[in-house]
């Protein structure tokens, strides 16, 4: 900790003055341009778990991350880019309860799903106590074109109009709980998106999984557009073993924003706790929200959200039982570090309120509510922009709901470790 102290003041000592990109190199016309965009993370997170002797032994803990991102980009013309994106993320934490249970509060360490091969890689491996990774999380190339983009290569893809939840979010979505929202992880695909008119697009995405495998793979097509103050997209086709057919859309109404996702998954049946009507062949996925913008100083911005979630447990005080079924658990497990639900069980009620000051501070408090076991959790954030080059932001997360027991779940949020966020971000 005193070393990670030091590095702080170093980093601090060696602030730029700006948080433009560096350019590294410009033609004479300038139509050709390589430039740098850098970002270092310095992250600490304190979390105390209920007690168990199963489920947290130690129930302080803590966690320092360091990330450092570099960000290359080529400008060989108006209609052809290339993009590649390199990180180095250490960890180093010091007792086990908060940290598994706090689980999606810092990125995930899980392999990446939907990439041919995975550019993640162990350069230290001291586990639980001290791992260094370096990862490609970005490698594409571009062809714009006045009626549409063509993206080949490891990118990054979010759909959907979800502010935490998402039902046809399908590659790569972020947890719930998860603070650092900057870069969603790369996948790799090719990607189309054709205008067919003024208003009306066409998206064509085929994600590649490992060796290829087309049961590891994604290959769907979306269609967006728009009317007035109302957006809606449909999509359709297959991701992994499952076909999906979905739709979104978000419109204004007076003063305020209404956003809703739905989705069907035709499911083979693994590591599904029972579809609708209670089979496993089919699964419903949905997000009903609003947003409200309140005339109160700067403005209040009020987002609500609720979540459905088929892929979800129907009873979470089961989870544990289930998770070490070997008929069930390795498949569930998959499902769940594969992003499709971010939420343990099947219902999520949200709520986020945010107000910037000054357009240097910005305050959050996020209710996040299972109302199936009365189990949340409340989440208070400050962000503090000190530079346009620095930003240092905090979060505490508060939960509530019955504890565990004997190393078994009690309810979805009753688990998770009560804990502290901070984080220095400088850019260059």
């Amino acid at each position: 900790m005193r070393r990670a102290a030091a590095l702080l003041v170093a980093a601090f000592a060696a602030l730029p003055s700006t948080a433009a990109a560096r350019d590294l190199w410009t033609s004479k016309d300038g139509t050709k341009k390589v430039r740098l965009e850098s970002a270092l993370k310095a992250s600490w997170l304190l979390s105390h778990a209920p007690p168990d002797p199963l489920l947290a032994p130690e129930p302080d803990s803590a966690a320092t991350l360091w990330r450092l991102r570099l960000e290359p980009h080529a400008e060989f013309n108006d209609w052809l880019h290339l993009d590649f994106a390199y990180e180095h993320r250490s960890r180093l934490a010091t007792g086990t309860g908060g940290l598994g249970l706090g689980g999606g509060i810092l990125p995930s360490d899980a392999a990446p799903p939907w990439r041919i091969w995975a550019g993640d890689w162990k350069l230290v491996d001291l586990s639980p106590t001290f791992t260094h990774r370096h990862e490609i999380d970005r490698a594409f190339v571009s062809i714009r074109h006045p009626r549409g983009t063509f993206t080949i290569g490891r990118q990054a893809i979010g759909w959907g109009r979800g502010v935490l939840f998402g039902a046809v979010d399908l590659f790569a979505p972020f947890s719930p709980l998860e603070v650092d929202r900057e870069w969603r992880r790369g996948v790799d695909a090719f990607r189309g998106e054709v205008e067919l008119h003024e208003r009306l697009s066409l998206d064509v995405v085929a994600v590649l999984g490992a060796k290829l495998d087309t049961d590891k793979s994604a290959f769907v097509g979306r269609l967006r557009g728009y009317l007035g103050d109302f957006d809606g997209e449909v999509i359709f086709g297959r991701r992994a073993r499952d076909w999906v057919w979905g739709a979104s859309a978000s419109a204004k109404v007076k003063d305020a924003e209404v956003h809703g996702e739905a989705a069907l998954f035709a499911t083979p049946g693994d590591g599904i706790d029972g579809g609708l009507f209670g089979t496993k062949g089919v699964v419903l996925k949905a997000v009903l929200g609003a947003s409200y913008l309140f005339p109160i100083g700067t403005g209040l911005i009020v987002f609500a959200e609720y979540h459905y979630s088929g892929f979800g447990l129907r009873d979470v005080p089961e989870a544990t039982s289930r998770l070490l079924d070997p008929s069930f658990g390795p498949a569930f497990g998959a499902r769940l570090l594969r992003g499709d639900t971010q939420i343990l069980g099947r219902h999520a009620l949200a709520l986020v309120a945010s107000y910037t000051v000054a357009d240097a501070w910005a305050f959050s408090l996020t209710w996040i509510q299972s109302p199936a076991d009365g189990s949340g959790l409340f989440t208070h954030g400050v962000t503090w922009t000190v530079s346009d080059a620095v930003t240092l932001a905090a979060s505490v997360f508060l939960p509530y709901g019955e504890k565990p027991a004997s190393g078994m779940l009690r309810s979805e949020y009753g688990a998770s470790p009560i804990s502290a966020f901070v984080q220095l971000r400088v850019y260059d």
